[in-house]
């Protein structure tokens, strides 16, 4: 059973930067794409980013092109959003998923998956 853990959430400032990191464990990632959501308070889980297991191709929400990169290492086992120039806009619960999904599909409306990390709280101020 697949199992992700986010860390590094935190409270910033209007401007500041954070750094999220997913670490994956309990399956086989060689066919995993991996992406970060988040949720808000009263809105719906929407999709922020997503990156394909050999990290050549990556995907953003119009919402966070420029300022959000999202990487992985170790062989897919960690993933990151390097989040910069936060707005007030970005304060949400995010989520590190991991499927075995093209990319494209974790952007749409309808997308669903049983791989979900506990998720972790970011905060900015104005």
């Amino acid at each position: 059973q697949v199992k992700l853990v986010e860390s590094g959430g935190g409270l910033v400032q209007a401007g500041g930067s954070l750094r999220l990191s997913c670490v994956a464990s309990g399956g086989t990632f060689s066919s995993y794409a991996t992406a970060w959501f988040r949720q808000a308070p009263r809105k719906e889980r929407e999709f922020v980013a997503a990156i394909t297991w050999t990290a050549g191709a990556r995907s953003y929400a119009d919402s966070v092109k420029g300022r959000f990169t999202i990487s992985r290492a170790d062989g897919g086992t960690m993933v990151f959003l390097q989040m910069d120039n936060l707005q007030p806009e970005d304060t949400a619960v995010y989520y590190c998923n991991a499927d075995s999904v093209p990319i494209a599909s974790m952007a749409t409306r309808g997308y669903e998956s049983h791989n979900w990390g506990q998720g972790i709280q970011v905060t900015v101020s104005s």
